[in-house]
C-alpha cells in the first residue's frame, strides 16, 4: 500500500481522512494539509504524497506537546512509537494504515527530496526572510510560527544572561546590600554548614535579570521566592534616600497553580521574620501575594491568540515571577519573555521533572536539562562565595559553563519528605535511581513496608469494582498498620481516606435549614477541604482504566451505596473541573468545585434573605485569595466543566492531596513515562497508593522519558 499511498496525492488525502476518522489525527491537521495544498496548487507547485504527509505529521506531532517532526528519529525510533500512532489503547484495524506499512521504504534521503520546495519550506538559514508555512532545521522540520517561537526564546535570553550590573562587584553597595539582607533572611554562615540552596538560589536569582529555581516537592520554592522578594525589596529601598519599592508581579499557568501559590505566599509573607532588615514592616508590605494567571497578566485577546502586553507594551514591573513553570508551553513562554521589560528580573519557579506543559515545548525541562551538574563557572562561584557566602562543590563547577547555566539554581533538599519517608524516596527512587535502574529501586521501595505507601494488583479485565471500592473507602486495608498511629513531627495524621470521606462531611456538618449564610459558606470550605483528602489520577482518558470509564464506575458504586441521590446531571456532591479559562467568573482550567444543595437567598429592602424552604444547586470554589472563604456559582454559567472523580496525571499539576491513588492500564502506552509517575506520586502529601494490573508496565513506565522533540536545547547550549 505504501507504493500507493506515497505516488498519488488523492490516495495519501484518502488515507489521512481515514485516520482522522480513527481519531488519529485531528481534523486540524487535515486541514492544514489542504490549505498548503490548495495554495502551492494556486501558485503551480503542487506538493508531493510524501510532502503531504509531512505537514500532516508536523501538526500531528504539535497536537502531541512535540515542537517539531524530527525525520531522523522517528526513522530510527519507529514510525509507529515515535509517532503514537495509533494513540493510546487504540488497535489498527488494519496493518495497512500504520505508519510502520506507509513508510517502510522511506529513506532520509527520500524526506529531502520532497522538502526541496522553498515555496513551502524555507531551509533556516532562509527562515527569517521566507514566508513559507514551514521550516526546516536539518532533520527537524516545524510549522514557522513555532520555529520563530524557538528563536524568539533564544533571542530573549541572550540579551539577559548578563549579571545586572548595580550587582556585578560582589564589593559593590548592591551586592553588599544583598549579602546584609541574606544574612537576616537566613541567618550567619559558617564554614562547616553544609550548603543551603535556598540561599543560594536567592543570591543568584538577585544577580540575574532572567534566573530559574527548580526542585522537587517539599524542597521550598515558595520559601525560597518569598525571601528573595524581601531580599531584593531591601536592596531597592536601601540603594538611596527616598527609593521606591520594586513592582513585583506574581503568576501561573492555571487558576489552581495561582490559586495555590496565593495560599502559600499568603502565609509564607505572614510568617517571615524581617526583623533583622531596616523597615522590615515596609518590606513586607511590598511584597505582593497576588497571583493572577499568566494568560490574564499578559492580557488575552478573545478570539485571538494575542495579548495586549508585549514588546511594544510590555508588563508594567521590575520583578516578574512565574510558578509552576514546567506547565508553560513554548509559546506562552515566548510570549512572557517579549512583554517581561528589559529592566525587569524574571523569576522561573517549577520542578523540572514533572509533566511537561500540554501543549508543545518542555521549556523548563530544556532550560534545566544540566541543572543537576551545576555547571557554574570560577566567576560565578566567586560572586556567590563572597555575597552569599557560600562554597560551591568542585564538581559542581564548571570552566565552559554557559550563561544560562548560570541562571540555574537548582534546590537539593526535600524538607517534606524525611528519610523514613516512601513517598520521598519512592520519588527519587522512580526520578533519580542511583544504580540508574528505576524500576529496580522502586520495586524495592514498593516492598520496603512503607507506612505511607500502598500498592495492590487490580484485575486486567474488570478493574472497575476494586478501583471503585479503594476510592470510596481510601483503601486503608491496604497500608502497613491500615494507615493508624502515624505521627508526622510529632504530630498524628488522619489514616488515609476516600471520598466517602468528604461526602461524609457533607451530610454530617450540614447546617439547619434556617442557618445564616454565614454557617453555609463554612459548610461548603469543609467539604471542599475534605474533598482534597483524596484524589485517583489516571494515565489515560479513554478505556476501562482511564478517567471517562472510572468516573463512570466510581459515580454508579456512589449511587448504589446511596452516598449521591443521583448520577446524572448536578447532583449534590458532584466534583467538576473547570476544562476552559472562563474570566467573567473568574475561574481557571484546573479549578475544582463541588456541587451543593443550598437554601435560596436573595435581597430585600438591603437586606439578605434566606428562603429555608427552597432549596437550590449551586458550585462551590475555593476563594482563591489565602482567605478560605468560597465563591458561589450557578451551574448553568457552567459551560466549559466535567466530572472529577478521577483526572489524568496531567491536570492534577499544580495540586496536592493528601491522599493520592495512581491507576496505570494493563499495557505499555506512549503516554506512560517516569516523568508522568514521578508527578503522581508527587502529588501526594501523606498517603499514596499505586493500583495495577501488571506491575511490569509501571517497570516499563519509569524507565521511558518523556522526550519532546524540539531545537530549543541545542540552541541554547550549542
Amino acid at each position: 500500500m505504501s507504493e500507493t499511498v506515497l505516488a498519488d496525492p488523492a490516495t495519501l488525502l484518502s488515507l489521512l481522512e481515514s485516520w482522522v476518522e480513527l481519531g488519529w489525527l485531528r481534523a486540524l491537521d487535515l486541514a492544514l494539509v489542504r490549505f498548503v495544498s490548495h495554495q502551492a496548487e494556486a501558485a503551480g507547485q503542487p506538493l508531493s504524497p510524501l510532502l503531504m504527509l509531512g505537514i500532516a505529521l508536523s501538526s500531528h506531532q504539535l497536537g502531541r506537546g512535540h515542537v517539531c517532526l524530527d525525520l531522523d528519529a522517528m526513522t530510527r525510533e519507529g514510525f509507529n512509537d515515535a509517532l503514537s500512532l495509533p494513540p493510546e489503547d487504540d488497535v489498527a484495524p488494519d496493518e495497512r494504515l500504520l505508519p510502520s506499512d506507509i513508510l517502510r521504504d522511506t529513506a532520509l534521503g527520500d524526506w529531502e527530496t520532497a522538502l526541496d520546495l522553498p515555496l513551502v519550506v524555507a531551509d533556516v538559514a532562509d527562515g527569517e526572510h521566507s514566508s513559507s508555512p514551514l521550516v526546516r532545521d536539518g532533520h527537524r522540520l516545524y510549522l514557522r510560527r513555532y520555529w520563530q517561537y524557538e528563536q524568539a526564546i533564544f533571542h530573549q535570553l541572550s540579551d539577559r544572561l548578563a549579571p545586572l550590573t548595580q550587582l556585578q562587584d560582589p564589593s559593590g553597595v548592591g551586592a553588599r546590600a544583598l549579602a546584609g539582607a541574606l544574612d537576616a533572611l537566613f541567618g550567619g554562615v559558617d564554614a562547616d554548614d553544609a550548603v543551603d540552596w535556598q540561599r543560594v538560589a536567592c543570591a543568584n536569582a538577585a544577580r540575574q535579570g532572567f534566573s530559574v529555581i527548580t526542585g522537587g516537592p517539599g524542597t521550598g520554592k515558595t520559601t525560597t521566592v518569598v525571601k528573595l522578594l524581601a531580599a531584593l525589596q531591601s536592596v531597592a529601598l536601601s540603594l538611596s534616600a527616598g527609593a521606591r519599592s520594586l513592582r513585583i508581579r506574581l503568576a501561573a499557568p492555571t487558576g489552581k497553580a495561582s490559586a495555590r501559590l496565593n495560599e502559600s505566599l499568603a502565609g509564607a509573607v505572614d510568617g517571615l521574620d524581617l526583623s533583622g532588615l531596616h523597615d522590615g514592616e515596609a518590606i513586607r508590605a511590598a511584597i505582593p501575594v497576588e497571583v493572577t494567571t499568566v494568560h490574564r497578566l499578559l492580557g488575552s485577546i478573545p478570539g485571538s491568540r494575542k495579548f495586549r502586553h508585549h514588546r511594544h507594551n510590555p508588563l508594567v514591573a521590575d520583578v516578574l515571577v512565574i510558578d509552576e513553570a514546567s506547565m508553560v508551553d513554548i509559546e506562552m513562554m515566548a510570549r512572557v519573555l517579549e512583554a517581561t521589560p528589559p529592566h525587569a528580573r524574571l523569576i522561573l519557579l517549577g520542578d523540572k521533572d514533572q509533566l511537561a506543559s500540554v501543549d508543545a515545548g518542555a521549556v523548563l525541562g530544556e532550560f534545566c536539562q544540566r541543572a543537576a551538574g551545576g555547571h557554574y563557572t570560577p566567576a560565578t562561584a566567586g560572586w556567590l562565595a563572597q555575597v552569599a557566602g557560600t562554597v560551591i562543590a568542585p564538581e559542581l563547577l564548571d570552566g565552559a559553563g554557559t550563561p544560562l547555566d548560570q541562571a540555574i539554581t537548582m534546590l537539593r533538599k526535600s524538607y517534606r519528605f524525611t528519610a523514613d519517608s516512601g513517598i520521598g524516596q519512592l520519588a527519587t527512587a522512580v526520578n533519580q535511581p542511583a544504580s540508574g535502574d528505576a524500576a529496580t529501586e522502586a520495586a524495592r521501595v514498593l516492598q520496603g513496608g512503607f507506612v505511607d505507601i500502598a500498592r495492590a494488583a487490580i484485575n486486567r479485565t474488570e478493574p472497575e469494582p476494586q478501583v471503585t471500592r479503594h476510592c470510596l473507602g481510601g483503601g486503608a486495608a491496604s497500608f502497613p498498620g491500615g494507615g493508624e498511629g502515624r505521627l508526622i513531627q510529632g504530630r498524628p495524621v488522619a489514616p488515609p481516606e476516600g471520598y466517602r470521606h468528604y461526602l461524609g462531611v457533607m451530610k454530617r456538618a450540614r447546617p439547619a435549614a434556617d442557618a445564616d449564610w454565614t454557617q453555609w459558606e463554612q459548610w461548603a470550605g469543609q467539604v471542599l477541604e475534605a474533598y482534597n483528602r483524596f484524589q485517583l489520577l489516571c494515565a489515560l482518558r479513554r478505556g476501562p482504566f482511564g478517567v471517562e470509564g472510572l468516573n463512570q464506575a466510581i459515580i454508579a458504586a456512589l449511587s448504589k451505596d446511596k452516598l449521591i441521590s443521583t448520577g446524572e446531571g448536578w447532583f449534590a456532591g458532584r466534583p467538576i473541573m473547570v476544562t476552559r479559562n472562563d474570566y467573567s467568573l473568574g475561574l481557571m482550567n484546573g479549578d475544582i468545585g463541588i456541587t451543593l444543595e443550598v437554601p435560596a437567598r436573595h435581597w430585600l429592602n438591603g437586606r439578605e434573605v434566606i428562603d429555608p424552604d427552597h432549596r437550590v444547586i449551586r458550585v462551590a470554589f475555593p476563594a482563591g485569595d489565602g482567605s478560605g472563604g468560597v465563591r458561589w456559582v450557578l451551574p448553568s454559567r457552567l459551560q466549559g466543566v466535567e466530572t472529577v472523580f478521577a483526572m489524568t496525571v496531567h491536570k492534577s499539576q499544580g495540586s496536592e492531596f493528601a491522599h493520592t491513588c495512581l491507576v496505570l492500564p494493563d499495557r505499555i502506552n506512549p503516554v506512560l513515562t517516569r516523568e508522568l509517575v514521578y508527578t503522581g506520586i508527587t502529588r501526594a502529601k501523606h498517603w499514596f497508593s499505586l493500583l495495577v494490573p501488571d506491575q511490569q508496565v509501571f517497570d516499563q513506565a519509569v524507565g521511558r522519558r518523556v522526550i519532546r522533540t524540539s531545537g530549543l536545547g541545542r540552541v541554547l547550549f550549542g
